[in-house]
């Protein structure tokens, strides 16, 4: 939480001091936050996001289900897309060894379309539930969709939940 607290402060590019007068604090408090000296109640940690322009948000971590492909090699689908921040999903990324074994090491531009349709295709089908929750970004996977080539029991799992994802778009 204290990281959570000064990347907030920095990112509003405020002063702690200016941050106590807006969330009705003091200074040292504030200090004492962001050095995880003190704890702050949900109300005030509220308060101190706030007053950084920021706030709060729950977001429901993903459930993986485990399948076998023909060849009885597991594969991962989540029940919900994952929702990276920008930052994250179109970064340039090395995929762990254990997913991208045939080039291990190799740098992926996820902000290029090709390199993210190979990076995504590799990911669905070698990738582990973290590999998959911290480097596929649900909105982003929709857009190349069709265009990945995908073993038929990796595609035939995740099409279900691509079209719930399409039709509670369109609600």
């Amino acid at each position: 939480m204290t990281t959570l607290i000064a990347d907030a402060r920095r990112a509003s590019g405020l002063s702690q001091s200016q941050v106590a007068l807006l969330a009705g604090t003091s200074r040292p408090n504030i200090s004492a936050y962001e050095h995880g000296h003190r704890s702050p109640t949900l109300d005030t940690l509220e308060r101190l996001l706030a007053a950084n322009g920021q706030h709060l948000v729950a977001v429901p971590l993903p459930n993986f289900t485990q399948y076998l492909d023909r060849r009885g090699k597991p594969f991962f689908v989540p029940d919900q897309l994952p929702q990276l921040p920008p930052a994250t999903a179109l970064a340039t990324v090395k995929l762990p060894p254990h997913v991208d074994w045939s080039t291990p090491g190799k740098r992926r531009d996820l902000s290029d379309r090709q390199q993210r349709i190979l990076a995504y295709q590799i990911l669905l089908s070698e990738g582990e539930p973290s590999d998959i929750a911290s480097l596929v970004d649900g909105n982003l996977l929709i857009d190349i969709w069709a265009e990945l080539h995908l073993p038929d029991a990796i595609r035939s799992a995740w099409q279900p939940l691509i079209e719930r994802t399409f039709a509670s778009d369109a609600v």
